[in-house]
């Protein structure tokens, strides 16, 4: 046959949900493979994988033909699932738009064949009109052979590892349409059958093959090193065959076939092969090294109860628009295959159309003896490919895998919780690391989606992206002697006064005056009756912290007896000398000299930010304005709960130097919980969190880990975080290339168990807005001083 046509040649007779008829008589179930992504797996994960398919295959019926297709299409990214309506939004959109990839597609085929003996004459053309009469019925057999394969795909489905999901009919139409429309894009063809080529459309076809013992070396196993990202010190892992996966960066297929035989038939032949090459009285050196190998075979059949004999196929069909390059490719292929000590087998003229056709799934049962190697199932799947590319999420920040720099989506809130149950996040980097610009990228992306954000700042790394929102943005700065504008006593009404209200000011209280004690429920309760007692009693007047403590000090002869307070749940004298310290000439009263609450000023904002810097050295003043933020916090940000929150602490050292600020922030993360919010903390190292058991509550609380590269290592951040083996060879593995068209910086991002390297790539635009000093963050700045805006800024910087 010289050409066929599609349209007038239908190898499906009919599909059932994900059950295809044939027209040549097998029945085939479909399925789409989700595979792990790459660079996520350790050795130990890969030998679970192998063990996952093994235990999952080698129980089906013998006959069964089992076919994994993984295709690997040259795309360009379309942008098309990035925001695209804010300024920074669209440089991103259109800095990764056009950008080239590998797209993988994984499937899995059982096919029940209507030859069960599965011996085929060597040239089977499947695209011989039959008879409809051969197409099998839904009888006994295929319901067995269905349950059968439904246990297989739910054992592999529970390895957690890989998820396969059936295919539905428009599926496999389009898979089979693709396959014999060559790829080819925008228009159906004809397949030309020539002697020295296959043609399909614009593209020329050439295959290569795994098709005998012949072809594999001493061994094979489950995964190999990595050379790429392996260093002296520690080893990185690949699969097997991964180099003819994604990095193999040409349009191809990889077909691995298997056909499940019957054991002891097997045993009897191998026998019989041995007997004979044992005979040849003039041994040749091929027959040693084939003698060799059969009984190499034999010898881990005969140890091995669990050994499941089959006959397998692997080939890789590779096509481009030119013919020359053909060649090229199949050089690389090739030498992949010689890194894995295997040599393929090159078919020409009427084998290379029948690798070519038969690889189509409805034809996999074609192969003849000659065109498949006898093993074990285990070596046999040693030949998988088991990951694939980084998995985007519906929504989420935009980062860059590590293999085409595209944009991928990691959802690191989690609204369902099925990766997480608390989104709060660390990001730990040395100085100079880029740990500012990390955090300007993630919280950038946050806001731009409705979160809104409070930034408690000691360095000022964030006004200037904050400058992008004009109207959204405040920025509370500390000045020394001055007060933040925040009077937690402030009520609008008597109707603020709720039950949350009370307690979050005797909290505030006792944060105050009792900080160095263990607050006891008698206290508690005392506090909430004075403070509810004092607004009772001067519904008319300002309230604020001096005239809460000049109410107590007027009336502290008779305050406790008239609320049936004994005189050891609440001692006043020590009340009122302790708060003298923050009201009247007391040497902090400055921060809570307020006529007026000033909070309404953030009610509406978004993006709020309190730069702390000038009082990052004062244990007293911080740990107060940490209260007050606390206090501001609660009133305005907190009071919906259905709107998303994030809280962040920059140059969190700076204010760990103190107990209390520790103190201060563990109760942010318990109070977190009932928020539909996050905090996040910053950090040069996990040091700098003290050993303790508040850091330890913490750090259990924080379930998403962002660490850049640290030339010291990462043995305490493993320690700390109970990280795998796996998940520090990811960490040292982190390159950043900052030079060249491309800059990115590499990241380790732990989201729950999940855990990969991604990079950060940034167009010039957003880069502009990130920077927090240097030469090009003064002329930036000089730029929005000029302009009074932050986009004409940056867009004035870039252009000069």
């Amino acid at each position: 046959m010289k050409k066929i046509n599609l349209a007038s040649f239908q190898p499906i007779v009919e599909i059932l949900d994900n059950v295809v008829f044939a027209n040549n008589g097998n029945v085939v179930l479909c399925y789409e493979a989700k595979l792990p992504e790459i660079y996520s797996l350790s050795e130990k994960d890969f030998e679970d994988i192998h063990g996952a398919w093994f235990q999952a295959l080698k129980s089906l019926p013998v006959g069964t033909v089992i076919h994994k297709q993984d295709t690997y299409l040259k795309k360009t990214y379309t942008s098309e699932k990035l925001p695209n309506t804010s300024f920074l939004e669209k440089a991103t959109h259109d800095h990764f738009k056009g950008r080239e990839y590998m797209e993988h597609s994984c499937y899995l085929f059982f096919t029940l064949t209507k030859n069960k003996t599965l011996n085929n004459a060597k040239y089977v053309n499947p695209l011989r009109k039959m008879s409809k009469s051969i197409v099998q019925k839904m009888d006994d057999t295929i319901y067995s052979f269905i349950s059968s394969v439904s246990d297989s795909v739910s054992f592999i489905n529970n390895s957690r590892k890989m998820e396969l999901a059936p295919l539905k009919s428009n599926e496999i139409h389009s898979l089979t349409d693709d396959f014999f429309n060559g790829y080819n894009v925008g228009y159906d063809t004809d397949i030309l059958l020539e002697k020295s080529d296959v043609t399909i459309g614009e593209h020329y076809f050439d295959v290569l093959a795994v098709n005998s013992e012949l072809c594999f070396g001493e061994s094979v196993q489950s995964s190999k090193t990595n050379e790429r990202f392996t260093s002296d010190d520690f080893v990185f892992h690949q699969g097997f065959v991964d180099g003819l996966g994604l990095t193999l960066t040409e349009n191809h297929i990889v077909n691995q076939i298997i056909y499940l035989d019957d054991k002891q038939k097997w045993r009897k032949l191998l026998d019989k092969r041995i007997e004979e090459l044992n005979k040849s009285s003039n041994f040749g050196s091929q027959n040693k090294v084939v003698l060799k190998k059969i009984q190499h075979v034999q010898d881990q059949i005969n140890a091995d109860d669990n050994a499941r004999i089959i006959r397998g196929h692997l080939n890789i069909i590779y096509w481009d628009k030119e013919a020359k390059n053909l060649e090229k490719i199949g050089a690389k292929i090739k030498t992949e295959f010689k890194e894995l000590d295997i040599i393929p087998y090159y078919p020409g003229g009427e084998e290379r159309k029948n690798y070519i056709l038969n690889s189509y799934f409805c034809f996999s049962s074609n192969f003849s003896n000659e065109d498949l190697y006898v093993t074990d199932l285990k070596h046999a799947l040693c030949l998988t490919l088991n990951n694939s590319n980084y998995k985007s999420d519906a929504t989420g920040i935009i980062f860059n895998d590590r293999e085409h720099n595209i944009p991928v989506l990691k959802d690191v809130w989690d609204e369902k919780k099925k990766r997480i149950k608390a989104r709060n996040f660390a990001i730990f980097a040395p100085t100079g690391e880029g740990k500012s610009f990390l955090a300007n990228n993630i919280l950038r992306q946050y806001f731009e989606s409705g979160v809104r954000l409070v930034i408690i700042d000691l360095g000022g790394s964030y006004t200037k992206f904050a400058k992008l929102y004009p109207d959204q943005y405040t920025v509370l700065r500390y000045e020394s002697g001055k007060n933040l504008g925040i009077n937690p006593f402030y009520i609008s009404s008597m109707g603020d006064l709720t039950p949350e209200r009370l307690e979050d000011l005797s909290v505030f209280l006792f944060e105050l005056f009792a900080s160095d004690l263990k607050v006891t429920k008698t206290q508690s309760v005392s506090i909430k009756k004075i403070v509810l007692h004092y607004y009772k009693e001067t519904i008319d007047e300002e309230h604020s912290l001096e005239g809460f403590y000049k109410f107590v000090e007027t009336h502290q002869k008779d305050l406790l007896n008239r609320l049936k307070i004994q005189s050891d749940y609440f001692n006043v004298a020590r009340f009122l000398h302790i708060m003298s310290e923050y009201v009247g000439n007391g040497i902090y009263s400055f921060l809570f000299e307020v006529s007026e609450d000033q909070t309404y000023k953030i009610e509406e904002k978004r993006l709020i930010v309190f730069e702390l810097d000038e009082v990052k050295d004062n244990k007293e003043i911080l740990s107060v304005m940490l209260k007050l933020i606390k206090s501001a916090i609660q009133r305005t940000i907190w009071r919906n709960r259905a709107e998303k929150g994030i809280i962040l602490f920059d140059e969190f050292a700076k204010q760990l130097k103190f107990d209390n600020v520790l103190e201060s922030v563990e109760f942010y993360y318990q109070a977190i919980r009932k928020q539909n919010g996050a905090i996040g903390i910053i950090l040069q190292s996990i040091n700098q969190l003290p050993n303790n058991s508040t850091s330890a509550s913490i750090l259990e609380n924080t379930q998403v880990v962002y660490s850049l590269n640290n030339e010291k290592g990462y043995a305490e951040l493993v320690k700390r975080l109970n990280l795998s083996s796996h998940d520090l060879n990811q960490l040292k593995s982190i390159k950043n290339n900052l030079t060249g068209p491309r800059k990115y910086t590499e990241m380790f991002i732990k989201i729950g168990k999940e855990s990969n390297i991604f990079r950060l790539e940034v167009p010039k635009e957003v880069y502009a807005a990130y920077l927090t000093d240097g030469k090009e963050n003064e002329a930036i700045m000089a730029l929005y001083d000029q302009t009074g805006s932050m986009e004409k800024a940056i867009q004035l910087f870039i252009k000069q």
